[in-house]
């Protein structure tokens, strides 16, 4: 055994009553009752008392339930020097007792102070108080030596067993303790996530939404200052209508897929690349249904880079491809053949830094760059 488990106190949890089933509590206030019984018999039935000295041994049981209680709630505020003090009493007690003739009484405080002190005290002061109770007990009692020893070492394994039982419902209200405060957390760290998730998903359709309305409405304000053609104005003002309703729609859709309602992301690519001109989509790999988050990342990178595409390479010519892996997901987005556009100056909205935080924050990776021909933007998500 270890010095620490000769001079650690049992912990507050197990000296304490929390913890205790009902039944416990019922059977621990019955033997409470039983040995207040006891001790109470023995004053009044003792043949050497008479009289007053019933009255003595009454106060004397009193006092010693007082003595008992002080103990309790010592031991409870692991106070060594007020405990041991008022085992001693109830010990002094116990021989006072004994002498005037209150046999049974001082029997049972003197068993009671040695399980005690195994039970609620540390170790390295238990041990001797409770010998010192059990070597009284001995020297007071009738029994033949065989009887005595056995009857000691009875209750010195029944004053551990009591100490083992109580730091093992320690050690259980203190794990359900942790237990509860990690589900606590969890719950609150869950509902910071889901608001960020909430907070990420309307950021990026309005993002998305109001730049390309800002594409069109720039353009608009260009060919005004030029003295452009007024159907071609005009144009440019309901094609940033469309965008706002547009805009309203994904709004709703992000709704509906924070409720977990969400269509198929092959169809909402293909429906993405039919108000795309020159664009087109292709799906390999086994489709599947993807997590939401995975899909919603696929969803709005798509939409950042034809919109980025609108805006930095007009009439260029885009393909989309969508590949299901065995364990990710593939997203390339590729233009070519395009010119640098008139608005390629105007607002950087949510951009690529948007899509590679979105990416990153599920475990992915995404790669934005010139080549050969025009810009690819490639995204790669594990699901």
């Amino acid at each position: 055994m270890t010095r620490n488990a000769w001079t650690s106190w049992p912990s507050p949890e197990a000296l304490g009553r929390n913890g205790l089933s009902r039944p416990r509590r019922v059977l621990a206030w019955v033997v409470r009752g039983l040995v207040l019984s006891v001790l109470l018999w023995g004053a009044f039935t003792s043949t050497r008392v008479h009289g007053w000295d019933v009255l003595v041994g009454v106060g004397v049981v009193i006092v010693a339930a007082a003595l008992a209680w002080t103990v309790y709630r010592t031991t409870f505020a692991h106070r060594l020097w007020p405990s041991l003090a008022s085992l001693a009493l109830l010990e002094g007690l116990a021989f006072v007792g004994q002498a005037a003739g209150f046999q049974t009484l001082g029997l049972v405080l003197w068993c009671g102070c040695a399980v005690t002190a195994l039970e609620r005290l540390p170790l390295m002061a238990g041990v001797p108080a409770a010998g010192s109770a059990l070597v009284l007990y001995g020297i007071v009692n009738n029994d033949n030596l065989l009887t005595t020893a056995v009857t000691g070492v009875g209750l010195g394994l029944a004053g551990y067993t009591l100490r083992l039982d109580a730091e093992a419902r320690g050690n259980a209200q203190r794990l359900l303790a942790q237990e509860r405060a990690a589900r606590a957390a969890e719950a609150e760290s869950a509902a910071l996530g889901e608001r960020a998730r909430i907070a990420r998903e309307i950021h990026d359709v309005l993002a998305h939404s109001l730049s390309a309305q800002m594409v069109h409405l720039e353009a608009a304000r260009l060919m005004i200052e030029r003295g452009a053609d007024r159907e071609q104005i005009l144009d440019r003002v309901v094609a940033a209508r469309g965008m706002a309703r547009d805009g309203l729609d994904e709004t709703r859709q992000a709704l509906s897929a924070l409720r977990g309602e969400m269509t198929p992301l092959e169809d909402f690519l293909g429906q993405l690349v039919e108000v795309t001109a020159g664009a087109e989509v292709t799906i390999t790999g086994e489709r599947r249904r993807l997590p939401a988050e995975a899909s919603q990342a696929v969803r709005r990178v798509a939409q950042e880079a034809l919109t980025n595409v609108r805006k930095h390479a007009p009439g260029a010519k885009v393909r989309v491809r969508l590949d299901y892996g065995a364990h990710q997901v593939t997203l390339d987005v590729k233009d070519f053949g395009g010119s640098p556009g008139e608005l390629a100056g105007a607002g950087g909205g949510y951009g690529l830094l948007g899509m590679r935080e979105r990416a990153e924050l599920l475990g992915g990776s995404l790669r934005a760059e010139p080549d050969e021909e025009g810009f690819v933007v490639t995204l790669k998500v594990p699901v």
